[in-house]
């Protein structure tokens, strides 16, 4: 079970169930024949597949790749979200760097389809992108200017749309910056950028954001690689991984410190589902086994946190 590429690893991914009931999986991928893991970040493209039980599952045409032109997002189509917004068009929001930039410079995009299947790109021009006013730009004391991961959710009032973005504040130490970043827009259209959600705490990095209920509160799934822990303020040893949080509502205020780890060894940008059972799982990725690149989908993993 589970999906495993025989040609390409499989990293983060994002589902959309569709109007008949069938889960669509879109997912980072890159050539095994890279050889060295680390590489896949600068050679990915976006795949999809679809199941009806979240394990087996039919791959698909791949949905997008970096445009072959020169532009903003010619060096990577990083990680992402669908909606369906009001004109029952699908919306595919992305994370795109540019070889000009040497992909350090991470900005937020688009592509639509009417069927799922096939994507058009929303102009030439990224969307979104991080304020100097809120957020860390490069030539900060991170590697890159960090403004990914897009996960994009209708406001519950009826209040257009909010993006949640993998961001970092621009004060604090660098392990501690690391907040949810946020972007409003009333059609999908336009964008926004607005302060933080959270403030600088545990980490230099949350990754991969999503937003659901879980056990009937308002929760904050993400993940954090044990690297981008703030030493200061985790016991010695923690590992990262994947991270529940609580709290108000979509708009937090989010307490990041307050994060519970999920206690599994591998998984890795899961997104929170509801399994056949009816129970909710974490659907993701096993990143790193005996010091090695998994790169597969795993089978939806119930939710039991570290002790």
């Amino acid at each position: 079970m589970s999906l495993r590429l025989e040609d390409r690893w499989v990293w983060d991914s994002w589902p959309f169930t569709d109007d008949e009931g069938r889960h669509h999986l879109f997912y980072l991928q890159a050539y095994r024949s890279l050889g060295d893991a680390h590489a896949r970040h600068m050679n990915p493209s976006i795949g999809h597949a679809v199941s009806d039980d979240w394990r087996t599952w039919q791959v698909l045409p791949d949905a997008l790749a970096p445009r072959t032109s020169p532009g903003w997002d010619d060096g990577t189509t990083w990680t992402g979200s669908v909606v369906q917004g009001p004109s029952g068009r699908y919306h595919l929001f992305y994370t795109g760097a540019s070889r000009a930039e040497d992909c350090l410079v991470q900005r937020i995009g688009r592509a639509d389809s009417d069927d799922l299947i096939h994507w058009e790109r929303f102009g030439d021009a990224p969307l979104v992108e991080a304020d100097a006013a809120w957020y860390e730009k490069l030539g900060g004391p991170w590697h890159d200017e960090a403004w990914r991961d897009p996960w994009v959710v209708a406001d519950p009032d009826g209040d257009g749309w909010h993006m949640l973005i993998t961001a970092r504040a621009n004060h604090g130490g660098p392990f501690s910056r690391g907040v949810v970043g946020h972007a409003w827009s009333a059609d999908l259209d336009a964008w926004e950028v607005r302060p933080p959600l959270s403030e600088p705490g545990k980490f230099g990095q949350m990754e991969v954001f999503s937003y659901t209920e879980f056990d009937g509160r308002p929760h904050l799934v993400f993940c954090t690689g044990t690297p981008e822990l703030n030493p200061a303020l985790h016991p010695p040893g923690q590992l990262g991984g994947m991270w529940l949080l609580d709290g108000p509502g979509l708009l937090g205020p989010w307490e990041v410190n307050r994060a519970r780890r999920v206690d599994h060894a591998s998984l890795y940008a899961a997104r929170l589902i509801t399994d056949l059972d009816g129970e909710p799982k974490l659907l993701g990725f096993s990143d790193m086994v005996d010091e090695a690149f998994v790169g597969e989908l795993l089978d939806p993993v119930p939710v039991t946190f570290e002790s």
